[in-house]
């Protein structure tokens, strides 16, 4: 984030796209949704229903842990740590209500076996910092990462 003279943050512009991804939603949790690309066409459901097909909550959770496996790739090979083949993330998003208002919290739970604590919590820091998706919600919501 940037602050300009006014005192006020503005969110840095994007200087080169590297990917846009587009999908087409109708009917919105109990709908339809499908990439441009015809990669991704799945049918769309409301958290806790018995109706086939996903939520909002778990594709956010989905892209999001894949984001930040990618953000710990990135920083173990800055610090010259090999991870281990069996590492992972869990994702877990909450809807939940404040008032009469919706709002989402999250925790990110990180699997590296074979690495040492803080090893593993160093990593998990600086994938936090640099994750777009971690980026994005910054300030927006409550997250929590933990090494599991």
């Amino acid at each position: 984030m940037e602050n300009n003279n006014n005192g006020v943050i503005s969110t840095p512009r994007i200087d080169k796209v590297l990917y846009t991804g587009k999908t087409h939603t109708t009917g919105g949790r109990e709908g339809k949704s499908k990439s441009t690309d015809g990669r991704l066409d799945i049918r769309l459901s409301s958290p806790g229903s018995t109706d086939p097909g996903t939520n909002p909550e778990q594709l956010f959770g989905a892209g999001w842990s894949a984001c930040f496996m990618g953000a710990i790739g990135i920083a173990a090979a800055k610090s010259k740590v090999t991870l281990p083949e069996d590492f992972y993330v869990d994702a877990e998003i909450d809807l939940g209500l404040s008032g009469v208002a919706y709002f989402l919290q999250a925790r990110l739970n990180v699997h590296l076996p074979g690495l040492s604590t803080e090893v593993a919590t160093a990593l998990i820091e600086a994938a936090h910092k640099t994750c777009p998706y971690s980026k994005a919600v910054r300030g927006n919501i409550n997250v929590e990462t933990k090494l599991i």
